[in-house]
């Protein structure tokens, strides 16, 4: 994308409308950890809507994300270091979040049907990029752009260390149903988000338990057979995929043709779509049959700890599900060997499991490594593409920029709610291997 391509009219800081607490709320364990110091960013694009004004629908925006920053103050606050160097607390003094206004004359709702041309093709659709997300930078960065066709496409950064995908699409949703005026105005009770937002960050703190680090191979180093990083990472292409309901039934019959004597026969659409896509990028790579590979992905913890985190609660709930083998089992024992794999990765994700995480990531500064690792991140189950702030449910859901963390996107269509999108960004020669193995019926 050009470098005036999407031209900004007006950028400017959104104070809460009324006033919030001025005071420093510490982040969790979970919240602090090393991985998760970047900001997420959505791209939702709307169709054109006759006789829009786009005037009072900008003011509208401003003035729905003004009230949203009330109950969710911390949004309007800025993410530091404690003074201790242990964990990251947020300082909320209504500092706020950036709003920004842009327009473009060479992109409409159609270009964003089929996957960027590069990796940072859409970057302009949020121009202000927060790279260092403790340096005193906005929590929310909300930037709307108006399309060549009447279309608008809605970008939003936000801190990753604030709260998980999960949390953020409660904010947004609640944002959007200010904006499209779907929470009446008169009675400030019934404008109030539901869930209310619940921050009880310590709830998720250490509680001193013991842990075998070998029972935790997301954290755990394998060896580099390959130059990993650098085959995975150069000359990246993004790559957008589409399953309906059919394609993912047919891999559901095909991971249990292909399962082990005494294994699962059910499998959900997540766990054989994940393997599914893990086994495709793996052979596209040709990977030496011994390099070990791991699938990472994030498990919900809500439900699975005790007690269950009340409702409401945005903060970082969830840890890595980690599955874990060689590329050559990973090829030859097929799908159903993938789809247990990573079936077995969210069974073992209970309290305990959960507990452990935390005292490694207090006590030791765990994180994932990157070598061998293909990460998968479900944003098709958040509810974002139910975010309408007033021009109707969003026909487009995605990133930003599309890069090597493989994403399932919701898809908007008649009759196919089950439809899920795979976007993840391929090194260019082995694009097409990976289309055609993702494609396949027999695997």
């Amino acid at each position: 994308m050009g470098s005036n391509s999407v031209r900004v009219k007006e950028a400017l800081v959104v104070t809460p409308s009324e006033p919030t607490p001025s005071l420093v709320l510490p982040l969790s364990a979970l919240d602090s950890q090393l991985f998760l110091r970047f900001t997420i960013e959505y791209l939702f694009v709307y169709e054109p809507s006759p006789g829009v004004d786009q005037g009072s629908t900008t003011a509208r925006l401003k003035a729905a994300l003004a009230k949203a920053l009330v109950p969710y103050y911390p949004f309007a606050g800025r993410v530091r270091t404690r003074p201790d160097g242990s964990f990251l607390e947020v300082v909320c003094g209504a500092q706020g979040a950036v709003f920004i206004e842009a327009f473009t004359d060479r992109y409409s709702s159609n270009d964003f049907e089929k996957p960027p041309k590069t990796v940072t093709h859409r970057r302009k659709f949020l121009s202000l990029h927060v790279a260092d997300v403790l340096k005193g930078s906005p929590v929310l960065v909300v930037q709307l752009t108006w399309l060549a066709d009447g279309a608008a496409a809605i970008g939003v950064g936000i801190n990753h260390c604030i709260c998980d995908g999960i949390g953020s699409a409660e904010f947004l949703n609640y944002f959007a149903e200010l904006a499209s005026g779907k929470l009446s105005e008169l009675d400030s009770r019934e404008s109030r988000p539901r869930p209310e937002p619940v921050w009880d960050r310590h709830l998720m703190n250490s509680k001193r338990v013991r842990v075998n680090p070998v029972s935790h191979p997301e954290f755990n180093r394998v060896p580099d057979l390959c130059g990993f990083m650098n085959r995975v990472t150069s000359g990246l292409k993004p790559t957008s995929i589409t399953f309906d309901k059919r394609r993912l039934s047919e891999l559901k019959r095909l991971a249990r043709c292909t399962s082990q004597p005494g294994e699962s026969l059910f499998y959900t659409s997540f766990e054989v779509l994940a393997a599914h896509v893990w086994r495709s990028w793996a052979r596209a790579l040709d990977f030496p049959p011994n390099q070990m590979l791991k699938l990472l992905f994030s498990v919900n913890v809500r439900n699975r700890v005790k007690p269950g985190l009340p409702e409401g609660y945005y903060g970082n709930a969830f840890v890595l599900g980690c599955a874990e083998t060689s590329a050559k089992e990973l090829e030859e024992r097929g799908i159903g060997y993938g789809s247990g794999l990573v079936k077995k990765a969210k069974e073992r994700v209970g309290n305990e499991h959960v507990r452990e995480v935390i005292e490694l990531v207090s006590e030791r500064s765990a994180s994932p490594d990157s070598v061998g690792v293909l990460i998968v991140s479900q944003w098709s189950r958040l509810g974002l593409e139910r975010v309408d702030v007033g021009m109707g449910k969003p026909v487009h859901v995605g990133p930003v920029c599309c890069d090597r963390y493989c994403l399932f996107l919701p898809v908007r269509q008649e009759n196919v709610s089950a439809s899920v999108k795979v976007m993840v960004a391929v090194p260019t020669p082995a694009v097409d291997n990976y289309e055609i193995l993702m494609r396949a019926l027999h695997l």
